[in-house]
C-alpha cells in the first residue's frame, strides 16, 4: 500500500514517551518481591504474537512496554546478583545511553559525540596505566575487541614477512599459529575462524598448578612450530579468566613475545580493571609491553551492554589491518579535524577513523564511559574494584571458616569458587549433584543469584562480583543462602 501521508512512526513526544515508562523502570530497579520473569505463562502469550499488519500506535506500544516488557525483565542489576560476568548499567550510564541514542547515534562528523568518544578513549588509556602513545577504539564488546587485537597481530605477522594480509590474504604466511591457555575464553578461537587463520590453529596450552598458562609448555610449542616452519602470529595472555579470575604470568609472556618477535595480546575483558587494585596490580606486569589489550567497560565499569574496547600500542597497524576503501561520497574522510569553528559539522569526519574496527556506521559508545568517569572519577572506579575484590575475599574467608563449605581455589580478582560440603560427605559425584541442586534452589529463592563452573573437575558455585550495587553484605547474604539451602537439601536443620 502506498504511503501518502506522514510516516506512521512517532518522531515527537519524546518527553511524554519516556515519562510514561519511568515509573515502571523505577519499580523494576527496586527489585521487590520474587522475580516474576519465571512466570512465563503470564507474559509469553501476550508478547509472542504474529507480525501486525497495522501498528497499534505509540501509546499502545508504550503501555505494552510498561506492563509486559519492563516488569518481566532481567534482574542482573539486583544487589544480590553475582552471576556470570555481567551487570546492569548505573544510573548515569543509562542516561548517557539514552543521550547517545538520540544525539550520537553516529560516532562520525565533528559533533560533541565524536569528541567525547575520543576523550573517553584517552581517559580509559590513562585510567589503566597505558602510556598516552597507546590508542584504541570502542567496540560492541569483548568478543569484537579480541577479534581486533588478533587481527592487528595477523597484520603484524604478515608485515614482518613483507605481506599486506589485509590486502592480499594469508597465502604468504606459513601455517599461522596463535598460542593461549586452555582457560582462555572461546571467543579467541572464534576470532581465528573469522580472520581466516582457522580455529584449529589455536594452540591451547595446558595450565600449571596455579591455573596459569604453563610457560614451559608454551615455549616447547613455539620451538616445535618454529622448527616446522610455522608462523607464530600471537601469544594471548589472560588478565583474569572468567572461570576463576586467574591472571596469566603476563610479564613472562611479554618477555617470550619480545624474544620471538611475536605479538602479545592480552584479554582483559573481565579482569582488566583489576589493574586498579594495588593488591593485585603486579600480576598484570608492565602494560607498556602489551601490543593489544581487550577490555569491557560494560562489565566492571557498568556501562551499557555493547561497550567494549581494544587498546593498542600502534594504531597504524590496527588501521591497516581493518582498512576500508573510500567512495566518492567519502571526501570528508580526507580532511583533518580542526579545532576551529566550522560552518557545518558535516564538512569533516571528526576524530578517529573507521579503519580501526569492523563497524563503519557505529554509535559513540564512549559517551557512557565518559559519563561514568565524569561522575565517579578514577578514584571511584578504584574503590569499586577494591570493594569487589573484598567481596570475593569475604566469601573465601567464610568458606575457610565453615565446616560445611569448601573453598576450591583462592580468589585472585573478584571471583570466588566454593561449594557446600556437609561433614561426612566425600563422594565427588554426590557433592556435584548436591551443589547443582543448591545452586538451582538458591536462584529459585531469589534473594541472590549466582553462577557455576568446574574447578579441578568439581562443580563449583561461582560468584563474580562486578555489580555497582553489590557490597560486602550481599557477599555474606550469598553465603548465608548457600548454607541455608544446603542444610535443607542435605537434611541438616
Amino acid at each position: 500500500m502506498r504511503q501518502t501521508g506522514p510516516d506512521p512512526a512517532s518522531t515527537d513526544h519524546l518527553t511524554d514517551s519516556i515519562e510514561a515508562l519511568l515509573p515502571a523502570l523505577e519499580a523494576f530497579l527496586r527489585f521487590e518481591g520474587p522475580d516474576p520473569a519465571g512466570r512465563r505463562s503470564a507474559w509469553y502469550p501476550l508478547l509472542d504474537r504474529p507480525l501486525p499488519a497495522r501498528g497499534s500506535g505509540r501509546e499502545a506500544v508504550l503501555a505494552e512496554m510498561r506492563d509486559l516488557l519492563i516488569p518481566y525483565g532481567l534482574r542482573i542489576g539486583h544487589p544480590g546478583f553475582s552471576g556470570w560476568v555481567t551487570t546492569a548499567p548505573s544510573t548515569v550510564a543509562t542516561a548517557a545511553d539514552l543521550a547517545q541514542t538520540v544525539v550520537a547515534a553516529q560516532r562520525w562528523w565533528a559533533t560533541s559525540g565524536n569528541l567525547v568518544d575520543t576523550v573517553a578513549m584517552r581517559w580509559l588509556v590513562e585510567l589503566l596505566g597505558f602510556p598516552p602513545s597507546f590508542g584504541g577504539v570502542y567496540t560492541g564488546g569483548g568478543s569484537t575487541a579480541n577479534l581486533l587485537g588478533i587481527g592487528a597481530a595477523r597484520q603484524h605477522a604478515g608485515e614482518r614477512l613483507g605481506i599486506d594480509v589485509s590486502r592480499d590474504g594469508l597465502d604468504g604466511i606459513p601455517d599461522p599459529r596463535v598460542y593461549a591457555s586452555t582457560e582462555t575464553h572461546h571467543v579467541v578461537g572464534r576470532a581465528l575462524g573469522v580472520l581466516g587463520m582457522g580455529r584449529a590453529n589455536l594452540r591451547s596450552i595446558a595450565t600449571d598448578a596455579d591455573g596459569r598458562i604453563d610457560l614451559g609448555l608454551l615455549e616447547a610449542a613455539l620451538d616445535e612450530d618454529a622448527a616446522a616452519g610455522r608462523t607464530a602470529v600471537a601469544i594471548v595472555g589472560c588478565a583474569g579468566d572468567v572461570n576463576t579470575g586467574v591472571v596469566d604470568p603476563l610479564d613472562d609472556l611479554a618477555r617470550i613475545a619480545r624474544e620471538r618477535g611475536t605479538w602479545l595480546h592480552v584479554d582483559g575483558a573481565y579482569g582488566g580493571f583489576g589493574l586498579l587494585d594495588d593488591r593485585v596490580r603486579d600480576l598484570f606486569g608492565d602494560v607498556t609491553a602489551y601490543d593489544s589489550f581487550a577490555i569491557d567497560p560494560h562489565k566492571w565499569m557498568a556501562a551499557p551492554v555493547g561497550t567494549g574496547a581494544v587498546i593498542v600500542r600502534d594504531e597504524e597497524i590496527l588501521a591497516r589491518a581493518f582498512a576500508i576503501e573510500t567512495g566518492a561520497y567519502d571526501r570528508e574522510r580526507d580532511r583533518e579535524p580542526t579545532m576551529g569553528d566550522l560552518p557545518s559539522p558535516f564538512l569533516e569526519l571528526g576524530h578517529g577513523t573507521p579503519d580501526m574496527g569492523v563497524d563503519f556506521s557505529t554509535p559513540a559508545r564512549g559517551v557512557a564511559v565518559w559519563a561514568i568517569l565524569s561522575e565517579i572519577g578514577a578514584e571511584g572506579m578504584r574503590a569499586r574494584v577494591t570493594r569487589h575484590l573484598d567481596c570475593a575475599r569475604r566469601v573465601a574467608e567464610r568458606a575457610r571458616g565453615s565446616d560445611e563449605l569448601e573453598l576450591l581455589i583462592e580468589p585472585v580478582l573478584s571471583i570466588c569458587c566454593f561449594r557446600f560440603r556437609p561433614p561426612g560427605v566425600a563422594d565427588e559425584a554426590t557433592l556435584d549433584d548436591l551443589n547443582e541442586r543448591v545452586l538451582d534452589a538458591v536462584r529459585a529463592r531469589g534473594r541472590t543469584v549466582t553462577s557455576s563452573t568446574r574447578v579441578g573437575g568439581r562443580f563449583a558455585i561461582r560468584p563474580c562480583f562486578i555489580n555497582p550495587r553489590t557490597g560486602l553484605d550481599d557477599a555474606d547474604a550469598l553465603v548465608d543462602e548457600v548454607l541455608a539451602v544446603g542444610r535443607e537439601l542435605a537434611g541438616r536443620h
